[in-house]
C-alpha cells in the first residue's frame, strides 16, 4: 500500500495546453469574457468578438504579461 499523505501534487500537472482542451472550441465563459474586458481596458487593447474558450485563455495569458497581472 502506498502512503500518499506525504506526496505533494504537482500543480503544473493539472495545467493543459488550451489547444488540447476538449471544450476549447466553445465560446468563452462569462468569467473569461469579464476578465478579458478588464485586461484589455488596462492594456488599451482591442478584442475580437469571436474568440473561442481556448483563444480567450491564450489572450488572457498575453494580456496578463503585458499588464503585469497574474505574476
Amino acid at each position: 500500500m502506498t502512503d500518499r499523505s506525504n506526496e505533494q501534487a504537482d500543480p503544473r500537472g493539472a495545467i493543459k495546453d488550451p489547444d488540447e482542451w476538449v471544450t476549447g472550441d466553445e465560446p468563452p465563459t462569462a468569467a473569461q469574457e469579464s476578465y478579458l474586458a478588464t485586461l484589455a481596458r488596462e492594456a488599451d487593447a482591442a478584442l475580437p468578438d469571436d474568440l473561442t474558450k481556448a483563444e480567450a485563455s491564450k489572450r488572457i495569458d498575453e494580456l496578463q504579461a503585458e499588464t503585469g497581472r497574474g505574476q
